[in-house]
């Protein structure tokens, strides 16, 4: 998978590879998305944030990627 998603391979992911699956936002399928989930967080809606920061976590966890962002870590919890 390249680190660029089209929109058919968007398409093909389970609602479980993405951060937000109700609105299929911040796609995580490998570590490389994991990381451009980090970089965008900023982006997301306030609400939304801890749910997200949660999400990147446990994708990273999976994934082997250090997530060393204080704002995320804050958001989650951590």
């Amino acid at each position: 998978m390249s680190d660029v998603l089209n929109t058919e391979e968007r398409r093909e992911l389970p609602d479980s590879d993405y951060g937000l699956p109700e609105r299929r936002e911040y796609p995580m399928p490998d570590a490389a998305h994991v990381r451009a989930a980090e970089a965008y967080f900023r982006y997301c809606p306030e609400d939304l944030r801890p749910k997200l920061a949660r999400a990147i976590l446990a994708k990273a966890q999976q994934y082997g990627v250090d997530i060393k962002s204080p704002t995320i870590l804050s958001y989650a919890g951590e």
